[in-house]
């Protein structure tokens, strides 16, 4: 039995956002099983959850995006149970995106600090680039963990692009002798490195667990292996002058050359890079081990079970890999939201019927629910 304390979210109303006009549901403690034909809702009901616990999206990077068409704003709200407590979460967001975000009537003092509240971890197809696509996907990977680690990362993140970006202004506009860069170097340098320790640090976790979560995946056939390689360094000294020294290169590339924008999470196969190594359905279950290595890393940081949102996963697997993926679900203790257009193949795990709810969406409305 799970030593974390219980976390659940027990009730979502969704108001106007993409194709939901109206939904409330007081879902399962433990197994959501979110079905329906293509376009009908369900990967938005799953990204107004994630909205509501993290403020933003999965699936994009505008939240205007988000409003549902011709309406003024959309929101979502949660009654979220922790160890027997309750609480309310909700955001808002205009027609052009601006968020509201409320942690129980009150604005919290932070977004970092409503991030971490409500820990959620989602799988959805645009994560099999996770193992073989873009730096930028297993950055976030890391930032994600990072949070749990230490949520003052957010806003070392967010310090580091505002002085990378006024430095970029100044020396395509003024040249490499503009006298602000020094300035926006030492911040570079002091929230780069910070944000460069964290991540070394979110990047050990995920190898801790990712190797067991492949293996239990894949039945043990090979040996997966992460690796942090840093695009700068963790020493805010270093940093600056490595930055000082690339300003000419900076001025052409049109970015930083140096510094956490460049780092990358190596993924290797028995050794060998998984980008090139790896089976597509190699690169499947390499990204859902990572997504596993995620919820057991930010478990262990929250000390909570995290809820668990998939979007048509058992799609994206083979059927044995489906298999062994519930097999691990089964030992799982947290929440589950799950979506598919086959829900009769669906196996609850762990907890058999009676902790099971089946929604059903049409044209963005729950038109069937039993269960739970």
């Amino acid at each position: 039995m799970s030593s974390h304390r219980s976390l659940a979210i027990a009730e979502v109303s969704v108001r106007s956002l993409r194709n939901l006009a109206r939904v409330d549901v007081a879902p399962s403690p433990r197994l959501n099983v979110v079905s329906g034909d293509n376009g009908q809702g369900k990967t938005s009901l799953l990204e107004a959850l994630y909205l509501a616990c993290t403020t933003r999206s999965f699936r994009a990077t505008r939240l205007r995006e988000l409003v549902g068409h011709g309406a003024e704003a959309g929101s979502v709200r949660l009654r979220v149970d922790e160890g027997g407590e309750a609480r309310e979460q909700t955001v808002g967001l205009d027609a052009r995106g601006v968020r509201r975000v409320m942690l129980d009537g009150k604005r919290p003092a932070t977004h970092a600090a409503y991030a971490v509240r409500t820990p959620v971890v989602v799988f959805h197809p645009g994560d099999l680039a996770l193992s073989a696509g873009p730096a930028a996907g297993r950055r976030t990977l890391l930032d994600r963990v990072g949070l749990f680690v230490d949520p003052s990362s957010l806003d070392h993140a967010s310090r580091w692009t505002e002085a990378s970006r006024s430095r970029q202004r100044a020396l395509e506009d003024r040249g490499t002798s503009a006298p602000d860069l020094d300035a926006f170097e030492h911040l570079m340098g002091l929230h780069g490195a910070a944000l460069t320790r964290v991540r070394a640090e979110a990047a050990r976790r995920l190898a801790a667990e990712a190797g067991p979560a492949f293996a239990a995946i894949t039945r043990g056939a090979r040996e997966v292996a992460l690796a942090y390689e840093p695009g700068g360094s963790d020493d805010a000294a270093e940093l600056t002058e490595r930055l000082a020294a690339t300003r000419e290169r900076d001025r052409h590339r049109g970015s930083a050359s140096v510094g956490p924008g460049r780092d990358d999470l190596a993924v290797a196969l028995d050794a060998r890079a998984a980008r090139s190594e790896a089976s597509q359905g190699e690169h499947r279950a390499l990204t859902l081990a990572l997504k596993l290595a995620e919820l057991a890393c930010i478990r262990h940081a929250r000390g909570v079970e995290p809820v668990l949102l998939l979007d048509d996963v058992s799609s994206e697997l083979d059927p044995g890999r489906t298999e062994a993926l519930f097999g691990l679900l089964g030992a799982e203790t947290g929440q589950i939201f799950l979506t598919t257009t086959r829900p009769d193949l669906i196996v609850a795990p762990g907890g058999g019927a009676d902790r099971r709810l089946d929604l059903r969406l049409a044209a963005g409305a729950v038109v069937g629910a039993s269960g739970g």
